[in-house]
Parts: structure tokens; C-alpha cells; sequence
């Protein structure tokens, strides 16, 4: 490969590869920018307040819960939650399951700092098509939109 043809095959060459290494070094930079453009976080003082402001809150919070946290995905059915409940037992509505036993909990996509790592290997039932986790009066919720989506599915398909 002398030449022209050789000097461009080998200009080509190169500039692929470092194409290729700038992606690799930059990749995972690129999806937490992709990922944080489509996620929204809100904080509230109250469960009424979180659903007047926001329709994907779920209802089932209730409306005296304080010190709210909402984060969801705006490409998906992925959500986290938590709520500081007075009564310190799960809303109204909700199913209860013993830690463990019965209930296969959905994995969390999202991540957030004021949301626990591991906290769905305590899940203790749930609230719709979220699973929840009751430590105390603190409320953990979350919601994987690819298992939201098969239960609409089998929803649709008994009716």
C-alpha cells in the first residue's frame, strides 16, 4: 500500500480509531448527560401538594404525608418516591407483603441520593404498580417502567 491510496486508507484508519476512543472515553459521560436531561425531581412539603402539582404522583399518597420526594423518568414509566407518612403504615389501598416472601419487588433504574441502595430487598408490599418499603414512618416507593408496561399488557389482555 504505497502511495495515495495507502496514505488515505491509513488517514482513515487513524482517524476511525480515534473516533472510537474519544466515544469510549466520553461514553459514559454521554448517557448520565442523556439520563439527567430525562428525569424530573421535584420536592414537596405534602402528598397534596406533590399531586396538585404534578398528575404522575401517584393517588394513593396521601395527602398528609410531608417531605416528598418525586423523581421520574420522562422517556418511561421509572419512578422513585419517598414520603415521610404520620401513621407510619402503608396508605390505603395498598398490599402488604412479608419481606421476602410472596412479592418480587422490580428493580430500581433510577438513582437518586436520597433514595437507598438495597432498599428493594426490604420491600413490604404495593401501592399500585409501584413497590414500597416501610421503615418507621419513611415511605420508599418505585416504579420500573418495563414491568408497568407487561402488567398494562396483561391488564389489556383479560379484559
Amino acid at each position: 500500500m504505497n502511495g495515495i491510496a495507502g496514505k488515505i486508507a491509513l488517514g482513515v484508519a487513524g482517524t476511525g480509531m480515534a473516533l472510537a476512543v474519544a466515544v469510549v472515553a466520553v461514553g459514559p459521560r454521554v448517557a448520565e448527560w442523556y439520563d439527567d436531561r430525562h428525569q424530573e425531581q421535584s420536592t414537596y412539603t405534602s402528598g397534596s401538594a406533590a399531586k396538585a402539582d404534578h398528575r404522575a404522583v401517584p393517588a394513593w399518597l396521601p395527602d398528609n404525608a410531608s417531605s416528598v420526594r418525586y423523581l421520574m423518568s420522562t422517556t418511561g414509566d421509572d419512578r422513585l418516591l419517598t414520603a415521610t407518612l404520620p401513621e407510619g403504615r402503608l396508605p390505603a389501598g395498598c398490599r402488604t407483603a412479608e419481606p421476602g416472601k410472596g412479592s418480587h419487588p422490580a428493580p430500581v433504574s433510577l438513582r437518586a441520593g436520597w433514595f437507598p441502595e438495597g432498599i428493594t430487598t426490604k420491600a413490604t408490599g404495593s401501592c399500585g404498580h409501584y413497590n414500597v418499603a416501610l421503615n418507621g414512618n419513611q415511605l420508599y416507593a418505585w416504579q420500573d417502567g418495563a414491568a408497568v408496561q407487561a402488567a398494562l399488557r396483561a391488564e389489556r389482555l383479560a379484559r
